[in-house]
């Protein structure tokens, strides 16, 4: 009777230990989807003022039509990559395939920027400095939004990787770990510029 009562504490103990390991992996999962859905956010506004900004800026650069149609075709491809990864954030693939569309938008916004420094007139355009303003802005938080995000997937995978959950975590659907938000170019904008005289 004695050996019972002590096989049913223990196993209790056990199912209750793997019931706290199921909800931290689902609780952890759940921050980190909640940090895409702030990243999503921000690309969604990025990606709603570039057109107001290519519009802005056809009037003065009427010949660079390859350079604006670049950076359409490229918002495009980055807001069907954040449709793609909004569905599934924990997908490597849809995750990988964001953060190359989007450093192929931030590198075509880029020669975009270059070009217009050649346009003084559409520089002090009060409407091109309003939309370069919160372009900015909104680059600034897409940064914080994806460091955050990356932050609660490196949490998540961490606790998945230790040791008792990844004994479990596959049997609960927490089988791979999350994939972190890295924009293909992040490495080159980040670095600063080398000026010599």
């Amino acid at each position: 009777m004695l050996t019972t009562i002590i096989i049913l504490a223990v196993l209790a103990i056990v199912v209750f230990y793997v019931i706290g390991i199921y909800n931290k992996l689902v609780s952890l999962r759940n921050r980190f989807q909640n940090a895409f859905a702030q990243i999503e956010v921000q690309l969604k506004r990025r990606h709603d003022l570039i057109p107001n900004l290519v519009e802005t800026a056809k009037g003065y650069l009427s010949h660079e039509r390859e350079t604006l149609q670049s950076v359409i075709e490229a918002r495009n491809t980055a807001a069907a990559g954040l449709k793609a990864a909004a569905a599934n954030p924990g997908s490597a693939k849809a995750i990988a395939d964001l953060g190359g569309a989007e450093g192929a938008l931030t590198q075509a916004m880029g020669r975009l920027n270059v070009v217009m420094e050649a346009y003084p007139d559409l520089k002090a355009s009060q409407n091109m400095q309003q939309l370069s303003e919160e372009l900015t802005s909104t680059e600034n938080k897409v940064a914080f939004s994806r460091q955050s995000f990356n932050d609660a997937v490196m949490q998540y995978n961490t606790y998945r990787q230790s040791f008792p959950p990844v004994a479990v975590a596959g049997m609960f659907g927490h089988g791979q770990d999350a994939s972190l938000l890295e924009f293909e170019d992040s490495a080159q904008i980040q670095a600063a510029p080398k000026v010599s005289f």
